[in-house]
């Protein structure tokens, strides 16, 4: 699968919200890139992996997959049982919240600067 496919594959309103999502990972940082590992779409800052994107399986509601959420200390991340990662769980029917995303995007990049 390559990454138009997963975006095109998926239903509305979670393939807007999932390309508004990415558009605001690639726009981060110049030195954010874009992949695919596992089948979803990965964001590697400068080749070190620090996001996915992905949906959760009983609410199909996207979220953002932080490689070394564990590390980072916000209120809006949720660790559920993962040991290293943390997830930023957004809703796809209501706008982003775009200060706390870009807030977490911060604290993550700044672990690997």
């Amino acid at each position: 699968m390559n990454l138009d496919q997963f975006y095109l594959d998926q239903q509305e309103p979670i393939k807007s919200c999932l390309l508004a999502m990415r558009e605001i990972l690639l726009s981060s940082n110049e030195d954010v890139t874009e992949t695919i590992k596992y089948g979803m779409p990965c964001f590697c800052y400068n080749g070190k992996m620090f996001c996915y994107l992905w949906k959760d399986k009983k609410t199909n509601e996207p979220y953002f997959l932080l490689v070394e959420g564990k590390q980072i200390n916000h209120p809006s991340l949720e660790s559920g049982n993962r040991k290293r990662m943390k997830t930023l769980p957004v809703r796809a029917d209501r706008d982003l919240p775009i200060a706390t995303i870009n807030e977490v995007l911060e604290m993550a990049l700044a672990l690997y600067q």
